[in-house]
């Protein structure tokens, strides 16, 4: 599924509350734009039989009172499955489409980031992409959308000879 199709699912699968489509439309260039700079359309992320996300909870080496927690997504089910040192019957590993994750991380208040392994096998370097700064994009996506001038066909400029 293209990223295209994915932002039409999303709208199509939102609230349908007058609000939410709307505001899914209105942040779908930076999903987008995001989604586009990682390498695949589709990820693994760890998931529980009810369906909530796995969080890792990280520290700082150097000052352990410093924490953060985030998900893991995979490109691959066999990286998903290899990241679990003892198998949990609980968790399984679930493909979501790469804009579902960026869109859902902004609803998952305790997640600091997402962190995505793009290599096959490569369990070691990942692109991590971090709530708040999503979050920024978005309120700087939408504040530009509020203030940019609209057109009324009916209200032609003043101006206009």
């Amino acid at each position: 599924m293209d990223l295209k199709q994915q932002i039409q699912l999303l709208i199509d699968n939102a609230p349908q509350d007058g609000t939410t489509p709307k505001v899914v439309e209105a942040i779908a260039p930076i999903l987008t734009l995001l989604a586009s700079q990682l390498k695949h359309s589709e990820y693994y992320v760890l998931q529980t039989i009810d369906q909530g996300w796995v969080l890792t909870t990280l520290s700082n080496r150097s000052q352990p009172d410093v924490e953060k927690n985030v998900i893991y997504a995979f490109s691959t089910l066999k990286d998903a499955a290899d990241f679990q040192s003892v198998s949990d019957p609980q968790i399984i590993a679930m493909p979501v489409p790469v804009t579902h994750i960026l869109f859902h991380m902004l609803a998952l208040e305790v997640v600091s980031s997402i962190v995505f392994f793009d290599t096959p096998g490569n369990l070691t370097l990942g692109t991590e992409v971090h709530r708040d700064d999503l979050r920024k994009l978005i309120q700087a996506e939408l504040q530009q959308n509020r203030s940019a001038p609209r057109s009324y066909p009916n209200n032609p400029p003043s101006d206009i000879a």
